[in-house]
């Protein structure tokens, strides 16, 4: 039997809504998936601790603070701070067009936006 993906979906900062990471939490355990949801409000070092802990394969954040250009790349440089490199980064929410380049040269590999399909997620997820 093949090894379950374990994902840990996750709330930076001080965003206080969360009805599309929860959204997706449901999609990816529909899709097989384990899903670890952080809750609302996590800081990046909990956010990293949380993925330790739980063997996670991916990390999927949410913002829709605007806080988004700050504390994704400050997760991602955690990761690599710590030298973990086998963690699959993914950000979400409402995040500008033109914020998409510095965001993926930080190490978030998928970005998606309002309206991005469940399924377009979950097959990034398994093929990247």
């Amino acid at each position: 039997m093949d090894k379950r993906i374990r994902v840990v979906v996750a709330k930076p900062g001080l965003d206080g809504h969360d009805r599309g990471a929860k959204v997706l939490a449901r999609a990816l355990r529909d899709a097989g998936m384990e899903v670890i949801y952080t809750g609302l409000r996590q800081t990046p070092q909990a956010i990293f601790k949380a993925c330790i802990q739980e063997d996670a394969d991916v990390l999927c954040m949410s913002s829709l603070s605007g806080a988004h250009d700050y504390l994704f790349p400050k997760v991602a440089q955690i990761f690599r701070d710590e030298g973990v490199n086998d963690v699959l980064i993914m950000g979400g929410g409402i995040i500008p067009e033109e914020d998409v380049p510095a965001l993926k040269e930080s190490g978030i590999e998928g970005i998606f936006g309002p309206g991005s399909r469940s399924d377009t997620i979950v097959e990034f997820i398994r093929t990247t």
